[in-house]
């Protein structure tokens, strides 16, 4: 039997991105709002509420690797919406060259539907939502609405 401090192997990758510091269980809302499913070709690997020790506390995170992929912007700020004390890590042969946290922007475009069936957002026009983050929600800038439950489900 192993020990607990021999803990879960998973494989390095060459080059790609890890994301650690997952809020727990949210590694898969993660993977969807990336785009990434079982068919792409990309090599994954998820850990779901592994121990973990931050700022001297024990706890539980998640965290993703994804192979030969770097994130955009766009992308770091749609992880800040739902894990919003997420790191990325950018790796290339082996080792890590970049670790940043992620920032919640002060708008977010095109990044998440509003919840009003009645905005402009959904009526089938060329305009992309427009949200300001603040500290109660998501604020439509269209239409004054403001998600602040379940936010995940209107990540586009």
């Amino acid at each position: 039997m192993k020990s607990k401090a021999e803990g879960l192997m998973i494989s390095p990758i060459k080059d790609g991105t890890v994301i650690d510091h997952i809020h727990p269980g949210a590694a898969l809302i993660v993977l969807r709002m990336l785009g990434i499913t079982g068919k792409t070709n990309q090599e994954l690997s998820i850990a779901t509420n592994v121990a973990s020790m931050t700022n001297g506390q024990e706890g539980k995170k998640d965290i993703v690797k994804v192979s030969n992929r770097e994130l955009s912007k766009e992308e770091v700020d749609r992880i800040a919406l739902v894990s919003p004390h997420a790191t990325i890590n950018i790796i290339r042969d082996y080792i890590v060259v970049e670790k940043k946290g992620v920032e919640s922007p002060k708008v977010l475009y095109g990044i998440v539907k509003c919840t009003n069936p009645g905005c402009i957002t959904n009526a089938n026009e060329p305009i992309r939502s427009a949200f300001e983050v603040t500290e109660e929600g998501l604020h439509c800038l269209y239409c004054d609405t403001l998600i602040n439950t379940d936010l995940e489900n209107h990540i586009t």
